[in-house]
């Protein structure tokens, strides 16, 4: 009998999920070659890897669980409460409860290439996306911490689907006449607050990159309106620009 070559069996693995994977391994459990054995490990750890993936994920799940007598739940959380210039933006996303997102988390521990691919796939999944925003100028008026609450009221209004219930990372939004629970460092431990934090990630960082465009002296595409030496040193140099958090830049310029 003619054994597939290593290529063969190389391209075969490559174009199979990894459930059809786990079943066509131990095909090829008799074959001595070097090369197949590699194979066999390299898909053997990638299959561990997914099976470690999957059980954090069902973990991140449990809030989901927990308040599953509830038909829409929506995970909100905020990006940009620390940058000197800039919006602060939140989201609120909904996802179908038998929905799993592989490798969903925390936006800050994922690369940006990663978070651009799982963008893609929660505003593909999702039941309901909403995006909120308050401006530097409302910032500076009411504070960041109110602007944050403003702005996650707006992501709320903005889903196409009311939630019935809410999930947000870390605090609790005042004035809400929809049941919620904060949960500290949810976008850990919460599928639906993790896929909001992305959300909210992706969308202010390609803002951040287009206000770079209007005003290059600040380096907004790669530093995303936090306070980076360069930043602080252009800031220093050139002046505030229109976008800018007065509030949060005053020591700075009183300083220069």
């Amino acid at each position: 009998m003619i054994r597939a070559s290593i290529s063969d069996i190389k391209n075969r693995l490559e174009n199979l999920s990894m459930e059809e994977v786990m079943k066509a391994l131990p095909e090829y459990s008799s074959d001595d070659r070097i090369g197949v054995r590699k194979l066999i490990q390299l898909y053997e750890k990638r299959l561990l890897f997914l099976e470690n993936e999957t059980e954090r994920l069902y973990q991140m799940k449990a809030y989901e669980r927990k308040y599953d007598q509830y038909k829409f739940i929506a995970g909100i959380d905020e990006v940009g409460r620390g940058p000197l210039c800039g919006p602060v933006v939140t989201a609120a996303v909904i996802l179908p409860k038998d929905t799993n997102i592989l490798y969903v988390n925390d936006s800050k521990k994922l690369s940006e290439q990663k978070r651009e691919e799982l963008y893609s796939e929660i505003m593909d999944k999702a039941i309901a996306v909403g995006i909120g925003m308050v401006h530097a100028d409302v910032i500076d008026d009411i504070n960041i911490l109110n602007a944050t609450y403003k702005a996650m009221k707006y992501a709320i209004s903005n889903l196409e689907v009311r939630p019935d219930f809410i999930l947000v990372d870390a605090v609790t939004i005042p004035g809400l006449d929809i049941p919620q629970v904060g949960i500290i460092k949810g976008d850990e431990k919460s599928q639906s607050i993790a896929a909001a934090s992305i959300i909210a990630k992706v969308t202010r960082d390609r803002m951040m990159k287009s206000y770079s465009e209007l005003y290059p002296n600040y380096f907004f595409a790669k530093n995303k309106g936090y306070g980076t030496n360069e930043h602080v040193l252009a800031l220093i140099e050139h002046g505030p620009s229109p976008i800018h958090r007065r509030s949060f830049i005053k020591n700075i310029i009183s300083a220069s």
